[in-house]
């Protein structure tokens, strides 16, 4: 499998420098780079369109998606009210029943609130739906990406809060924030009744303070392990006393607060929660935390935090990350100007840093979908498959997300992956074919274009798929070609088609 990267020659040695790529050399590979890594990849023609524009223009247009058309979600857009809290006369009317031993009664509530849950299960599956949906049909590709990214680093499990629709106000929140303000986000973050539920501060409280909001903020959220003490911990849970939710709205609870001084980070003073945020974002740690993880996401792994694991990072890389770590502080936390320096660099664009990063789950269903054109099919068979690849949304395995990069490839994830890619494609199932396949046809020739000398399919097919041509593609496509008599075909393409993507090397971007 070609998932190593390779050995490095001394001519590969990496540039530091974050000064813009020259427009001649942004060319279509690098148009290719710019749309997987600031989106979910693109079509040939959508390539060839980046490339034409140059560097400045491309970015600009990926980055500055709010000037770009797109279809406004309204806060109704799924029920609010299916996980609402009893009203008084529900709240009596069960004290009754309790008080009156009434099983029947007693029974007859219980019925109610499972099929209310049911019910929004089912809004959560709805939900995973919608923004699957929004992932593949967006203009504003970048503004789902970054969505993504904040859903994996500041992560909330559905299971544990079992409120649809709280999921969804906190996939607003982080669209909202996507490439704004990281301060503004944090401060919504303990705001958010999802979050404040899934780390349990609706239950903080001034005389037993939960530790779980203020730990994860500074270990997973903005510093990182090292960068804070337990006292710092201790006392940001003090801070966070109070900050809770009523039904779907934050809700300062003055009587739950403590009002008492608190020392964070060396200093004293009556912190509240937004004092102990404006704390972190003070630290020197929180800039190089958030941007190291930004540069993680979207450039090249490295370890989620500095303990030790610089001393591995290419010299070039470190100094990057200083840059960028000083650009995020220097800029006040907003994260545009940071992105659009990164994405504009000469280090960005490093070949070695081109088809190097395995696609998560999402990145490759949806990037194959939006890349070739391909008919989604059935949304619940791709939850599904997402599920079994091991990238669930709005069901990250834990408080620190998804860890990416290698995990997500295994013996049984592999196969799950080149199923789904064989789906979207012809509409095969491992059992039989979907219902879609003879109504959502796949237009394999469209991928080529004009193209229809065998040769010249066959480079098409690998720079729109693997964005490279190794020998053995080359070989595997072309022998495969002859075997169809040299015609291409709606069928002959697509077999090309499916033979690409089920190589190792479409696990790259």
């Amino acid at each position: 499998m070609l998932l190593e990267p390779p050995a490095e020659a001394p001519e590969d040695r990496l540039t530091s420098s974050l000064v813009p790529i020259k427009k001649q050399a942004f060319g279509d590979s690098e148009a290719r780079h710019l749309l997987w890594r600031a989106g979910f990849g693109g079509t040939a023609e959508q390539i060839a369109t980046l490339a034409s524009w140059g560097p400045e223009k491309a970015v600009d247009h990926i980055l500055n998606f709010e000037k770009v058309p797109g279809e406004p979600i309204p806060a109704d857009k799924f029920d609010r009210e299916i996980m609402r809290p009893p009203t008084p006369a529900e709240r009596e009317m069960y004290r009754a029943a309790q008080r009156a031993q009434d099983e029947n009664k007693l029974a007859e509530v219980r019925r109610m609130r499972q099929e209310r849950e049911q019910s929004d299960r089912q809004q959560m599956a709805n939900i995973q739906k919608w923004w699957l949906t929004r992932m593949i049909e967006t203009p504003r590709p970048l503004e789902e990406k970054l969505t993504l990214f904040w859903h994996g680093l500041l992560a909330t499990n559905y299971r544990t809060i079992e409120n649809s629709y709280h999921m969804f106000a906190q996939n607003q929140l982080f669209r909202k924030h996507a490439a704004g303000n990281y301060g503004d986000l944090l401060h919504g973050l303990i705001r958010d009744p999802a979050m404040i539920a899934y780390l349990d501060n609706n239950d903080s409280k001034k005389n037993k303070p939960n530790e779980n909001l203020a730990r994860e903020i500074m270990e997973l959220f903005s510093l990182g392990i090292g960068n804070y003490t337990e006292r710092d911990i201790k006392e940001g849970a003090r801070a966070l006393t109070g900050f809770t939710f009523e039904d779907d709205d934050f809700v300062f609870q003055a009587k739950n607060h403590d009002t008492g001084q608190k020392t964070i980070f060396g200093k004293t003073a009556p912190f509240d929660g937004d004092g102990f945020v404006d704390a972190i974002l003070a630290q020197p740690a929180c800039s190089r935390y958030i941007s190291r993880r930004l540069y993680h996401f979207f450039v090249a792994d490295v370890p989620p935090d500095e303990r030790g694991g610089d001393k591995e990072l290419d010299p070039a890389q470190r100094s990057v990350l200083r840059q960028l770590a000083s650009n995020l502080a220097g800029g006040n936390y907003n994260i545009r100007p940071v992105l659009r320096k990164l994405f504009l660099s000469e280090h960005f664009y490093e070949p070695r840093f081109r088809n190097q990063q395995i696609k998560s789950p999402v990145e490759l269903v949806v990037g194959a979908i939006r890349s070739l054109n391909a008919p989604p099919r059935d949304l619940s068979i791709l939850n599904d498959a997402l599920d079994l690849m091991g990238q669930r949304i709005f069901f990250p395995p834990s408080v620190k997300g998804w860890d990416g990069g290698r995990s997500w490839i295994n013996t049984s994830t592999l196969f799950v992956r080149q199923n789904v890619l064989a789906f979207l494609l012809t509409g095969k199932k491992p059992q039989g074919y979907d219902a879609t396949a003879d109504t959502q046809k796949f237009d394999a020739l469209a991928v080529l274009g004009d193209v229809r000398d065998p040769d010249d399919a066959v480079a098409k097919v690998l720079h729109v798929t693997l964005g490279q041509a190794p020998p053995e593609a080359r070989t595997a496509l072309r022998n495969y070609i002859r075997t169809q008599q040299d015609t291409l075909t709606q069928d002959s393409a697509c077999g090309m088609l499916l033979l690409a993507t089920a190589m190792p090397e479409y696990q790259l971007c």
